[in-house]
């Protein structure tokens, strides 16, 4: 196969955000520039939430302001508000991840906002990235396929949020299964739905393997015709306000499984293993990726 297959890297932002040990601004920098030199073309290297709430994301600006200018590399960062996305055109990211919650329980928890709160705020981006100008947007919709606190999300429910980011003009939409609880037959009729719901926006899935079905899901997802998935080295992640949720799929994983299909993704799957490893030892933690544990194959 030919098929190229775009991995948005979120080791920095998803895989950090979660960890009881936070990295220093010079240790995040080391980490984003090994990810882009092992190939990351599209990284979420910054949140802009309060440091107070979520510490291990402290230093947004410094990291934006010591990254090198590359015309071939994209720099994310995580929007929640207007407060947010302010920031993040301030230090001059290329893309704005901003984060729609699927229910009103996990959004009051996380964004202190509810569904229709969050949908006001993205109209209010969008509206002042076309008049003003900014990075272009990602509408993510999170736990797309259910919550911690409200249970089961309907895609009734995934459906009205698409709708909405796409008569917003949102060019990007990312699904994300934030507690790892999709199966891939939902995860191919969600795709289904919301292509249908916004013909004309990019769609994007962002897994985690909380109970060992993310690469699953990623294969339903590429079947689907989908072809951005986000990774993260050594499969870290998690998210401070939903309990039990872990890791997201690691990058390298997806490289093998994808790789050996035949689909190119432009990663060093060799670096990406050393760096899984790397990170993880200075997390204190055993990596969570099974390439990091086995290795490529052939050796």
């Amino acid at each position: 196969m030919s098929r190229f297959i775009q991995i948005v890297e979120v080791g920095p932002r998803d895989g950090l955000q979660n960890e009881k040990l936070s990295l220093s601004v010079a240790e995040k920098l080391d980490l984003i520039a090994k990810l882009e030199a092992a190939g990351a073309r599209r990284t979420e290297v910054v949140s802009f939430v309060n440091p107070a709430r979520v510490p291990q994301m402290a230093g947004a600006e410094d990291i934006m302001a010591a990254l090198p200018l590359n015309p071939n590399r994209s720099r994310i960062g995580l929007v929640l508000n207007l407060r947010g996305w302010e920031r993040c055109v301030s230090t001059g990211c290329d893309e704005a991840n901003v984060v729609v919650c699927a229910s009103d329980g996990f959004g009051v928890r996380n964004q202190g906002a509810t569904v229709s709160q969050q949908l006001d705020t993205l109209a209010a981006i969008a509206e002042r990235q076309a008049i003003d100008g900014g990075p272009p947007i990602t509408a993510t919709i999170s736990v797309a396929f259910g919550c911690p606190f409200d249970g089961e999300v309907s895609q009734d429910q995934i459906v009205a949020i698409a709708r909405e980011a796409a008569a917003l003009g949102v060019p990007e939409i990312a699904i994300a299964d934030t507690i790892g609880v999709a199966d891939p037959w939902t995860v191919r009729k969600r795709i289904e739905a919301v292509r249908a719901a916004a013909p004309d926006a990019r769609l994007r899935l962002h897994f985690h393997d909380t109970r060992n079905t993310g690469l699953a899901n990623a294969f339903a997802s590429v079947e689907a015709g989908v072809d951005v998935l986000d990774a993260s080295v050594g499969g870290l992640g998690g998210c401070p306000f939903a309990p039990n949720a872990t890791g997201n799929i690691g990058t390298e994983d997806l490289v093998y499984m994808l790789e050996r299909a035949g689909f190119e993704t432009g990663y060093d799957l060799a670096a990406l293993i050393a760096i899984g490893r790397e990170i993880s030892e200075r997390l204190g933690k055993a990596p969570a990726s099974s390439l990091a544990r086995a290795g490529g194959f052939p050796a």
